[in-house]
């Protein structure tokens, strides 16, 4: 019985073997968020130790720390009040003493419609609360892709969850260049999740989303440990396709409650 080729998104190349660290825009700063800012640090360090020129992130973010913050996102009580943005980066900077940078604003089109020129990016990371914020994103990165430029935008990696369950979609801006497999059958576009799963993500508007006013409010929305789940997971799959090269997942839904992970495969 003939069975068809596994499918494959193989990476950019210029992720492999950049001439210039890979500039990363990560786009929220809360319990996911600052999760994932701790893993691309560590992914970081690895990816110098290995002789790659490593990770440039920018962290957007326009809220400040409150109370409720403490102890499901990575904020201290001296930090209260401070920006989000600016506390994490701050810390990483000072922890690996990189040159990471910090925005204190929301990330958006310019007046014109287009991709601010300092929010360029070859990955970007989206860690937002809303689904009407992953459609903006969505909009201004379908225009934003100019090849021939250093920081050409290559792929968005997107993070979301309610309280017990999340997924992590892996998006390319574009078509990738595959290079020719006799094994696999190569998939150079990998659809926007709000492309895919739009109508999910509108339903999603629908549930309450103004900020808590405590711990207990807050975990009764997500868990204590669904945001470093998905997190953990998400930045495994990112930290793939840097050291394999290739992927045959794209993403994966997890059920904390149950412990639940289901893989979405390429094609």
């Amino acid at each position: 019985m003939k069975t068809g080729k596994t499918k494959m998104h193989f990476t950019d190349p210029y992720l492999i073997s950049p001439t210039n660290p890979i500039t990363v825009n990560l786009i929220g700063a809360g319990g996911t968020g600052s999760k994932v800012l701790t893993a691309l640090m560590e992914m970081n360090h690895s990816l110098v130790s290995l002789g790659h020129a490593g990770l440039c992130v920018r962290l957007w973010d326009d809220d400040r720390i409150t109370t409720a913050n403490l102890g499901r996102q990575r904020f201290a009580p001296s930090e209260v009040g401070l920006y989000k943005s600016v506390a994490l980066i701050n810390r990483a900077n000072r922890f690996m003493g990189t040159n990471w940078k910090a925005e204190t604003v929301k990330f958006e089109k310019d007046n014109l419609g287009k991709l601010p020129a300092n929010a360029r990016a070859t990955i970007y990371i989206t860690c937002t609360d809303s689904a009407s914020s992953r459609f903006e994103i969505a909009d201004i990165l379908k225009y934003s892709n100019q090849r021939h430029h250093r920081d050409d935008p290559k792929y968005w990696m997107d993070f979301g969850n309610s309280q017990y369950t999340g997924q992590v979609v892996l998006s390319t801006i574009g078509d990738i260049l595959q290079p020719k497999s006799g094994i696999f059958e190569t998939v150079e576009r990998l659809p926007f999740v709000t492309d895919e799963f739009g109508e999910l993500l509108k339903q999603s508007e629908a549930v309450d989303e103004t900020p808590s006013c405590s711990l207990a409010e807050a975990l009764d929305k997500q868990d204590l440990y669904i945001n470093s789940a998905l997190a953990q997971l998400g930045c495994s799959l990112l930290w793939n396709l840097f050291r394999e090269g290739m992927t045959a997942n794209r993403g994966f839904f997890l059920n904390l409650k149950y412990f639940r992970t289901q893989p979405i495969a390429v094609g």
